[in-house]
């Protein structure tokens, strides 16, 4: 089975939604993305469709946005 995407940039309101996340979905289906830590997955959070974290890529490639954090360009400054 395909896993969900969770994308954040470590700033608190991003931190606060992946704890949240987590609680909701079962760690084996998730994986967890701090774009601050893999700057290579900036273009394929582009790609699915992030325009801002935290942001939570479903397998069938839904893209919910969480809050705000950040948008992907401040991410990438």
């Amino acid at each position: 089975m395909k896993k969900s995407v969770f994308y954040h940039a470590g700033c608190p309101v991003c931190i606060t939604a992946e704890q949240e996340i987590l609680t909701l979905i079962d760690n084996n289906q998730v994986e967890i993305v701090h774009l601050g830590e893999k700057r290579d997955q900036i273009s394929v959070a582009e790609k699915a469709g992030v325009k801002s974290v935290p942001a939570l890529v479903t397998p069938t490639g839904n893209v919910l946005h969480i809050n705000f954090g950040a948008t992907l360009a401040d991410v990438k400054n």
